[in-house]
């Protein structure tokens, strides 16, 4: 219901705002607005299309862990922990271990691989659904999870910093400065998440095992922190690369490995999981083309104008710093498209300087933040789930401490 009154409202919001543009005589706003129209209709095909194949790869992938036996170990593995956020969920069901994969994907930065992760594990958290139409606990916590991922390195922001400062001309410029910034806002935002959600659903998470948790993902921060002082700047990123793929690549190997050991035919399974895929990526493109659609209408129509021009005035009249007023556009845009907030953090580096606050900030919150409405779209749209209940609210939520986290950190570290 949230998604509907939101949708229905960029396009209402979108056309009042395109009228007024009419009457003040600017007559190319409703051609703009048509074009957008069919380009993000356009763009959201080509996105279903592009994910057949990746799609096609994971879950032939992820059907040759199932009937290896893997992915019901990695379930046994982390059911200590996720049965406190998941109580619904069986010990040992298949979706545990898809889901603490997917986790693993995003905290490495590693897109491709954690979106069809992602969508497996609401498959399999489907099959628990009573009421296949409407979101249950579990979907919620995990679509709020995604949303307000933990980020531990962010390879595509740094390689991006890195690339823009050799084309500026910058010598030694250190494009993985960020990492600390951005896990603590990241973390700020997941945090943010878990607890609203677990608010909403009257879940305890004082337990032990929740507690201990915590404690070694902070170690974790500071482990990684030490070895990111020691590093030298210019391997960062290929380190980063290297061990992001080197997981990816381990598990596959590991998945075929042990289905060999169990004479699994790997080769059939990858087939019938690959048919899977392909089915689920076709069944995303209605959900991906309603969302683009009003996202492509609400920026043509100059309504994310009008509103950062409005927070300007309002930090203004508040008395408050307005340097950070520019790398907002990226956290806004962020939750409605990564591809536009990737092109606003590009333009604010290529205006400001890459090695400027603002920029600086732009990258943070880049890092920090998700593209909410397409995970919303994207993964309930998969199971045909059309009464997300109150993920919309819980991720929205999470979005908003993750942001002015990130941008209290990024002053915190000027």
């Amino acid at each position: 219901m949230a998604l509907n009154f939101v949708w229905l409202g960029f396009f209402l919001v979108s056309f009042i705002a395109a009228c007024v543009r009419l009457i003040d005589g600017d007559t190319t706003v409703f051609p703009a607005m048509l074009t957008s129209l069919f380009d993000s209709s356009r763009t959201a095909f080509e996105i279903s299309l592009g994910l057949v194949g990746v799609m096609s790869l994971w879950i032939g992938i992820m059907r040759i862990g199932e009937r290896a036996g893997v992915i019901d170990l990695f379930a046994r593995c982390v059911n200590p922990l996720l049965r406190h956020f998941f109580p619904a969920v069986p010990a040992g069901h298949p979706a545990q271990g898809a889901m603490m994969m997917n986790v693993s994907a995003n905290m490495l930065g590693l897109d491709n691989a954690a979106t069809p992760l992602g969508l497996t594990a609401m498959r399999e958290l489907q099959t628990l659904n009573r009421q296949p139409d409407t979101a249950t606990d579990a979907q919620i916590m995990f679509i709020v999870l995604n949303t307000a991922g933990l980020t531990l390195i962010p390879t595509s922001v740094i390689a991006i910093r890195q690339a823009m400062a050799v084309k500026q001309g910058l010598a030694n410029f250190n494009a993985a400065d960020i990492f600390l910034p951005t896990l603590l806002a990241t973390g700020a935002s997941c945090l943010a998440g878990l607890l609203a959600v677990a608010w909403v659903q009257r879940l305890n998470l004082f337990k032990l095992p929740v507690l201990a948790a915590f404690s070694a993902m902070c170690a974790a921060v500071a482990g990684l922190f030490v070895w990111l002082r020691h590093a030298p700047p210019g391997q960062v990123t290929q380190l980063a690369a290297l061990a992001g793929s080197g997981f990816i690549l381990s598990l596959i190997i590991l998945f075929l490995v042990c289905g060999a050991i169990r004479r699994v035919n790997v080769y059939d399974a990858f087939i019938d999981g690959a048919k899977e895929g392909f089915g689920v990526a076709v069944q995303i493109i209605p959900y991906l083309v309603a969302i683009l659609v009003a996202i492509g209408l609400f920026r043509v129509s100059g309504c994310m104008d009008v509103v950062m021009r409005g927070l300007t005035s309002a930090f203004t009249w508040l008395g408050m710093d307005t340097a950070f007023v520019p790398a907002l556009p990226v956290g806004l845009m962020k939750i409605l498209s990564g591809a536009g907030a990737r092109g606003l953090m590009v333009d604010v580096m290529a205006t400001y300087g890459v090695d400027s606050f603002q920029a600086r900030l732009a990258a943070i919150i880049q890092g920090s933040t998700e593209t909410t409405f397409y995970v919303l779209a994207v993964y309930f749209g998969s199971v045909n789930v059309r009464n997300t209940r109150h993920a919309l609210a819980c991720a929205l939520f999470a979005d908003g401490v993750g942001l002015m986290a990130a941008v209290w950190i990024g002053y915190l570290f000027r």
